[in-house]
């Protein structure tokens, strides 16, 4: 157990998430600063807010919608065969005892901490539900599929050879998108067709390319792939059918940054010179008075500065001239996008062109002015522009520098695009989330970008925390590839029968609880003798009733069910969650998850 920290919590693996991120914080801290005579108390739930009974990670992932967007593009909902909802809710725990801890070496009077697996849950999907909730413009087109349709995988990217190798391509370049289908024989206008569908993927978990694109990749040989995304500069990497992680770093590496010689310099100031602010101690967030530059783009770095947000923090963006292209992402909530909105709201927007000399002394003078410093930049970037920590800091005491990446220095200094799907391919996590007779493919749903966000988060706050305990600043990296490593996983893919999958009924899909899955033959007597072995069967004798009835009797029978949610602007409405997710109003055009804790 980590010094200073008394768990009250239920979900396994979150509390064991929790606990190793913060054991990784402890070792970061001078000997002696991990002990508090007064526990930080630690309250992991699995519904928390949410009204309703969640027994376990399915049925979180039933009820919050998490089944619903994974199963987009494969025709159904579908659940993630790991506990990624308990993980999110692991490092949310982590990060809101950090945060504590934080606040409390700043003279906050707080001891407590709660979170659950369904706050997890919503914080990942917050954006999808953001895009579902603006403007009344429900589900994106092609991700919701009619009862009792056909499940099919034309809404996966992932490409197959002709030798039967499974590849997932990528890259943010309509020019080179083009040339690489241009050299496996597509026409430029083709090619162009399957642009729009394959960027929009991020937002809308479903990539509906061309067929003629897929055949295309079909004719080809692995090394005939390899070749064209050599030569038009698209990153490729195979799919592995191994869960394994293939590397295992650290969650966050944190470096301190020691005095100079003679005493000079940003760190050879005395605590007196300490900048942290002091917040009144009453005040109910720990972040309170501390601030935040952020460089940021897309949902890692932007989910980082949300949460920091959210933690009490004052955050700044810093934008290009004209603001950032994601911001017109339809659909609008008003006159920005409801997804960039989900991630960057109430962040003062400061614009500067990082390619001039002006934009650059305009991120100086930000940065001299901050606590924090972030950003998630291609690798090498902050150094050609004279914006690396050693560029910044002389101006500054005691600061904390924050790099999130793609993949950290595991491909050396030419990594692929640093993108999510590329990230759960090289991690394993591609064939972890989905069971053994379905083909290994990563989870349009992203991932490891909100797992990232989550990770980056609490390196921020590690160092924060450090640097109430020494007085010196830090420099703090984390990547997608180390938050996917956080995420455990069977050393095997995983075998479902038919009643580990949503079961379709008269008006929509239920999942069993565990004790149901577990006592088949319980089932199997409510089904008046069904083979629950055979996926007709079963399909056949659930369809014949609507959810709420099934849901009944297996509850006259001492087992639970859930309905799955399959349409996210539901969310809102549903009183269960009333007080775990705020509805669209004037303010705010589109609905979004409360503050994942409560802090007492």
């Amino acid at each position: 157990m980590t010094p200073g920290l008394r768990a009250e919590a239920r979900p396994a693996v979150a509390t064991t998430i929790a606990e190793r991120l913060l054991r990784h914080t402890a070792q970061a801290l001078p000997e002696g600063a991990g002990a508090c005579p007064d526990p930080v108390r630690l309250r992991i739930e699995w519904a928390g807010p949410v009204a309703t009974e969640l027994p376990d990670e399915r049925a979180v992932q039933a009820a919050c919608g998490l089944m619903h967007v994974h199963g987009r593009a494969t025709g159904g909902p579908s659940p993630l065969a790991v506990d990624y909802a308990s993980v999110v809710a692991g490092v949310l725990a982590a990060v809101g005892a950090t945060a504590l801890r934080v606040g409390r070496a700043r003279g906050l009077d707080l001891c407590e901490v709660r979170t659950s697996v369904a706050q997890g849950a919503l914080l990942a999907v917050g954006q999808y539900l953001a895009a579902a909730t603006a403007g009344g413009s429900g589900d994106p087109p092609g991700s919701s599929f009619p009862p009792g349709s056909a499940r099919q995988a034309g809404g996966l990217a992932t490409l197959v050879t002709s030798d039967g190798v499974r590849v997932e391509i990528e890259t943010l370049d309509p020019d080179a998108w083009r040339e690489f289908w241009v050299r496996l024989g597509v026409a430029p206008a083709l090619a162009g067709r399957g642009w729009l569908p394959f960027q929009q993927r991020f937002a809308t978990a479903v990539c509906p390319l061309p067929d003629a694109l897929r055949q295309a990749a079909r004719r080809c040989t692995l090394p005939d792939l390899r070749a064209a995304a050599h030569h038009s500069g698209v990153s490729l990497l195979v799919v592995r059918s191994d869960p394994a992680p293939a590397v295992h770093p650290e969650p966050w590496e944190l470096s301190p940054w020691p005095k100079p010689a003679g005493g000079h310099g940003p760190l050879a100031e005395s605590a007196d010179g300490f900048p942290s602010p002091r917040p009144a101690r009453d005040a109910a967030l720990p972040l309170t008075g501390i601030r935040v530059v952020e460089s940021t783009r897309r949902v890692q770095g932007p989910l980082a500065g949300h949460l920091l947000r959210l933690l009490g923090a004052d955050v700044v963006r810093i934008e290009p001239p004209g603001g950032d292209p994601m911001r017109w992402l339809p659909p609008l909530a008003g006159e920005c996008s409801a997804r960039f909105l989900a991630l960057n709201a109430g962040k003062p927007v400061v614009e500067a062109d990082l390619t001039t000399a002006h934009g650059r002394r305009t991120v100086r003078t930000l940065a001299a002015e901050a606590d924090v410093f972030l950003h998630n930049w291609a690798p090498g970037k902050a150094s050609r522009l004279g914006l690396a920590a050693s560029d910044l800091l002389p101006r500054r005491s005691a600061p904390v520098y924050a790099w999130a990446s793609g993949f950290g220095d595991a491909f050396g200094d030419r990594p692929p695009v640093g993108t999510d799907y590329l990230a759960q391919v090289h991690s394993g996590l591609a064939a972890a989330v989905r069971p053994a007779d379905e083909p290994p493919a990563p989870s349009l749903m992203t991932l490891t970008d909100v797992l990232g966000g989550l990770v980056c988060a609490q390196g921020v706050l590690t160092a924060l925390a450090v640097r109430e305990a020494t007085h010196q600043g830090s420099q703090v990296h984390s990547c997608l590839l180390s938050a996917a490593a956080l995420v455990p996983r069977p050393a095997h893919r995983v075998r479902w029968t038919p009643l580990d999958r949503p079961l379709l009924t008269a008006d929509g899909h239920l999942y069993l609880g565990p004790g149901a899955r577990q006592r088949p033959e319980v089932v199997r007597h409510i089904l008046d003798g069904a083979d629950t072995a055979s996926a007709q069967d079963i399909a056949a004798r659930f369809a014949r009733r609507t959810t709420e009835e099934w849901r009944v009797r297996l509850a006259d029978a001492g087992l639970t069910a859930t309905p799955v949610r399959t349409d996210l602007s539901d969310l809102p409405h549903d009183t269960a969650f009333r007080t775990a997710v705020a509805p669209p109003d004037s303010a705010s055009e589109y609905a979004r998850p409360y503050t994942p804790w409560e802090f007492a």
